[in-house]
C-alpha cells in the first residue's frame, strides 16, 4: 500500500489559490511613450477570443499540475511491503574473547597452516555469530583490563566486524578473567534471568584485574548468569632446534580448575579447546540453552517514491522553459 510519511504537507496545495484570492490584483499601468521594436507579441496579448482563453487555460493547468507534483512530493510518498516476521528468540549472550600475550602462541592448523590462538578463535567464532539469528549478542575483550567492545545488538555484522578487528595485546598482556566476568554481569543485570549467558574464551589464569574470578562467579549466579567457558589452547607442540626436536606444554598455564569451577558455580558448562575441530563445539552450546519466549517482532519495507513525482515536476518545468525560449526567439 501506499502512504505519505508527512500527509499535513499537502495543506500547501491550497497556497497558490490563497495567495490569488488574499493578496490584491496588480493595476496593468499604459504608457503611451513606451518604445515597442515589434507589434506581434501585444497582438497576441490583446487576443481576447477562444484561441487566447484556451491558452491561458492550458498555463494555469500545466502550473498547477507541477504545483500539485511538488506538494505530493514533499509529502513523501511511500510503498509500504508485507509485514515480515523477525525471530526473536529472547536469548542475550555475552562473548568475553582473551586479548593477552599468551594468544599469540600459534598451536592451532586451519587449512594445513599454523596460526595463532586469536586467528583460530576468530575463524570459529565468526561463523558461530552468523549462526545467532534472533539472538541479541554483545561483545567484551579483555586482557589486563575489560572493556565493552559492542552492547548487545541484533546487528551481528557489526560484532563480526569487532571481532575481526581486534588485536592482541590492545587490552593489555595480563589476563583480567574475573573483571570480564563482572562487566558481563553489569550490562546483563537488566535482563530477563532466564536468558542471560556469557561465553567466555580464554588460554590461561587469571593475572590481572580487581575482582577474583570465584568470586564474580557466585555473583554472577545470584545474578541468574549462565557462563560457558572455554579454555583454549594444544596440549603438546613440538619445536625444532639445532639441539634436537623438544615436546612443551603451551597450555601450561591455563587454569582449568578455575575455568570449570566459574562454569558449575553459574549453571553452565567447561569445554576445552585443543585444537580448531573442539573449539567448534561453540556451536554446541546454544543448542542446550532454552529460549525464553518472546512476542514475535514484524517490520514493513518501506521503499520511497517521493522522486516520481517530483522528477515529473521538474521535466514539465524544463519542457515549459524551453517552449517560453523557442516563442520568444521566433
Amino acid at each position: 500500500m501506499i502512504q505519505l510519511a508527512w500527509p499535513w504537507a499537502l495543506t500547501l496545495l491550497a497556497f497558490p489559490f490563497l495567495i490569488r484570492f488574499l493578496l490584491p490584483a496588480t493595476t496593468t499601468v499604459q504608457d503611451a511613450a513606451l518604445y515597442v521594436p515589434f507589434i506581434e507579441p501585444f497582438r497576441t496579448g490583446s487576443t481576447t477570443g477562444k484561441a487566447g482563453n484556451q491558452k491561458r487555460l492550458s498555463l494555469i493547468f500545466l502550473a498547477s499540475f507541477i504545483w500539485c507534483c511538488l506538494v505530493i512530493a514533499s509529502a513523501r510518498p511511500q510503498w509500504l511491503g508485507e509485514p515480515i516476521e523477525i525471530p526473536a528468540s529472547g536469548r542475550d549472550l555475552m562473548l568475553a574473547v582473551d586479548l593477552s600475550g599468551s594468544m599469540r602462541i600459534e598451536d592451532f592448523e586451519i587449512k594445513n597452516h599454523q596460526v595463532n590462538r586469536l586467528y583460530a578463535t576468530k575463524y570459529v567464532v565468526d561463523d558461530f555469530i552468523q549462526q545467532r539469528k534472533g539472538d541479541r549478542l554483545g561483545l567484551i575483550l579483555f586482557g589486563e583490563q575489560a572493556y565493552l567492545q559492542t552492547p548487545l545488538t541484533f546487528d551481528l555484522i557489526t560484532v563480526q566486524t569487532l571481532l575481526r578487528e581486534a588485536m592482541i595485546g590492545i587490552a593489555g598482556d595480563s589476563t583480567a578473567i574475573g573483571d570480564a566476568i563482572g562487566l558481563a554481569i553489569k550490562r546483563l543485570q537488566d535482563k530477563d534471568k532466564d536468558s542471560r549467558v556469557l561465553i567466555l574464551l580464554t588460554d590461561g589464569q587469571n593475572t590481572a584485574g580487581e575482582v577474583e574470578p570465584l568470586k564474580a562467579a557466585e555473583l554472577a549466579a545470584e545474578q541468574g548468569l549462565k557462563i560457558y567457558s572455554i579454555g583454549i589452547g594444544a596440549d603438546e607442540i613440538i619445536r625444532r632446534s639445532i639441539f634436537g626436536s623438544q615436546r612443551i606444554n603451551p597450555s601450561a598455564e591455563l587454569d582449568e580448575k578455575t575455568l570449570r569451577a566459574i562454569a558449575d558455580t553459574t549453571g553452565g558448562r567447561y569445554f576445552r579447546a585443543r585444537d580448531t575441530e573442539e573449539l567448534k563445539k561453540i556451536y554446541q552450546l546454544l543448542d542446550e540453552l532454552e529460549p525464553t519466549e518472546q512476542e514475535q517482532h514484524s517490520f514493513r519495507p518501506v521503499l520511497s517514491l517521493y522522486y516520481w513525482p517530483l522528477g515529473l515536476a521538474f521535466i514539465l518545468t524544463l519542457l515549459a522553459a524551453l517552449l517560453y525560449i523557442r516563442k520568444a526567439k521566433i
